[in-house]
């Protein structure tokens, strides 16, 4: 099977469109983080389920916003690198493709990062009201991470194959631009 540039540009084009796709969606939802109470531990109390996502806390019926603005600089460096992604594949450039491909490497990373500090504060936080209330107090209460922080885990991996794919449309172009340099007739 023949790898032609048309067809790596496009394959990576549809990853990178996806993993911006997959972490606007997550970004703006509310199912990052979810606790749902035990219905046989409330008798006298009202629904105190919640989730939450990076922007509001959503307790019962009521909701609190937060306010962040870290998380939507993924999002601006992610369209800046489709942008770079898409200049450097029309000037078929290996240098170019060389630099997006890296620049989409580190994107991922920075999403990788996120998660993992979003990861390792959630577990904090819950250890923490656990030492304060201790694990009676927690018997009827389930913590979950939701679909939110799935679809930014789906977004890195897609980062991570866009990255992927640069480099064999690299070997692609430089092989298309020596054999034209050789035959130029």
């Amino acid at each position: 099977m023949k790898l032609t540039f048309g067809a790596l540009v496009i394959a990576a084009g549809v990853c990178g469109i996806l993993s911006f796709a997959f972490l606007a969606t997550s970004l703006g939802t509310e199912y990052w983080y979810i606790i749902e109470m035990n219905p046989l531990n409330m008798s006298d109390f009202e629904d105190l389920s919640s989730h939450s996502g990076l922007w509001s806390i959503h307790e019962g019926r009521g909701s609190e916003s937060l306010s962040t603005h870290s998380a939507n600089q993924v999002l601006v460096l992610l369209l800046f690198g489709g942008i770079c992604g898409l200049v450097s594949s029309m000037a078929r450039s290996p240098v170019l493709l060389t630099r997006t491909a890296c620049y989409f490497f580190i994107c991922s990373l920075l999403t990788l990062c996120g998660v993992s500090l979003y990861i390792i504060y959630s577990y904090q936080a819950l250890a923490e009201t656990e030492r304060v209330v201790g694990p009676e107090g927690l018997a009827y209460i389930h913590t979950s991470f939701g679909w939110s922080l799935g679809l930014a885990c789906l977004s890195y991996g897609l980062e991570l194959l866009t990255g992927s794919l640069s480099p064999p449309t690299v070997f692609v172009a430089w092989r298309t631009a020596t054999f034209a340099h050789k035959n130029p007739g």
